[in-house]
C-alpha cells in the first residue's frame, strides 16, 4: 500500500491520480467497444471532456457540502483546494450524470439510450478508480476492535484517524461489489438490451451502486454522521428511491408507446 508512487523533479506522482487516469482510460475503452458500430461512438470520443469536467466539479462538490461540510464551512477557502485531496464518487456520478444531459440536449440525442451504453463503462471505472481510494488510504473502514482487518501505513489519512488499529475492509468489499455490478450490467447490456425500454440499464446501475454503498457504510470511518447515517447513505437513500421511481416510469412510458403503435396500427 504506497500512497506516493515517485518523485520527479521534485514532484511527488501519486498512485491515486496513476490509477485514476487508469480508470478513466479503461472505463473510455469499454464505452468506445460498447457503442461501436453505432451513432453514440463518435459522440463518446467528444463526450469524454464533458463528462471528466463535469465528474471532477460533481466530486468535490458532493465531498464538501454532504461528507464535511462541519469543516468547510469553518475553511471556505479551502473548498477549491481540490489538489489537497477530498472526491466522491457519488458526485463524480451526479456530475457526469448532468454532463451527460447538457451533451445531449445539445447534440439532440436521446439521453435515455446514450446512459444506457455509459453504465457498464462508469462501472467498471468506479471499481478501479476504488482501487486508488484503497492505496492512498482516503478511504476507509471503522476500527473492527479484533486482531483482523487492514493497517494502513503511516502517511494516509487512514492512519492519522486510527492509527495502527485494524480496520474493516469497506474499500476492497466495494471494489469486489463495483466488479460484480459490472459483470450484471454488462450481461444485461449484451443480452437483454433490446428488450428492456430505454435507460432501464442505466437506472438499474444507479440503483445497485447506491444499493451496494448504503449497506457498505456500516463499516466506513471516515465520514460523519447524520442521526445515525453517514453522508453516503442519506445520498443513497434519496437515489435509491429516485432510481426506483425512474424504473417504473420508463416500464409505463413503454408500455403506453407501445399501446398507441398497437392502435395506429389497428386504425
Amino acid at each position: 500500500m504506497y500512497k506516493d508512487l515517485f518523485t520527479v523533479f521534485g514532484y511527488t506522482v501519486q498512485t491515486h491520480a496513476v490509477i485514476s487516469i487508469i480508470a478513466i482510460i479503461i472505463g473510455y475503452g469499454v464505452a468506445l467497444g460498447l457503442t461501436r458500430k453505432t451513432i453514440y461512438y463518435k459522440h463518446i470520443q467528444d463526450f469524454i471532456f464533458y463528462a471528466i469536467i463535469g465528474a471532477i466539479i460533481g466530486a468535490r462538490l458532493w465531498h464538501v457540502f454532504v461528507f464535511q461540510w462541519p469543516y468547510y464551512s469553518q475553511h471556505p477557502l479551502d473548498i477549491i483546494a481540490i489538489w489537497q485531496g477530498g472526491i466522491s464518487i457519488e458526485g463524480a456520478i451526479a456530475g457526469g450524470i448532468i454532463a451527460l444531459i447538457v451533451y445531449t440536449y445539445k447534440h439532440k440525442l436521446n439521453f435515455w439510450e446514450m446512459a444506457d451504453y455509459l453504465a457498464p463503462a462508469m462501472m467498471l471505472g468506479q471499481a478501479i478508480g476504488r482501487v486508488a481510494c484503497f492505496f492512498a488510504g482516503d478511504a476507509f473502514g471503522r476500527p473492527t476492535h479484533a486482531n483482523f482487518g487492514v493497517v494502513f501505513p503511516k502517511g494516509t489519512v487512514a492512519y492519522s484517524y486510527y492509527g495502527s488499529q485494524p480496520l474493516w475492509p469497506a474499500i476492497s468489499w466495494e471494489i469486489q461489489g463495483d466488479t460484480v455490478i459490472f459483470s450484471i450490467l454488462l450481461i444485461i447490456f449484451l443480452l437483454a438490451r433490446k428488450r428492456l425500454p430505454k435507460g432501464m440499464i442505466f437506472v438499474f446501475y444507479v440503483f445497485m451502486y447506491d444499493a451496494e454503498r448504503f449497506m457498505l457504510e456500516f463499516f466506513r470511518g471516515d465520514s460523519p454522521r447524520y442521526s445515525g447515517l453517514t453522508g453516503g447513505q442519506w445520498s443513497a437513500i434519496v437515489l435509491t428511491v429516485i432510481s426506483i421511481i425512474l424504473m417504473i416510469y420508463l416500464y409505463v412510458r413503454r408500455r403506453g408507446s407501445n399501446q398507441n403503435k398497437q392502435q395506429k396500427a389497428a386504425e
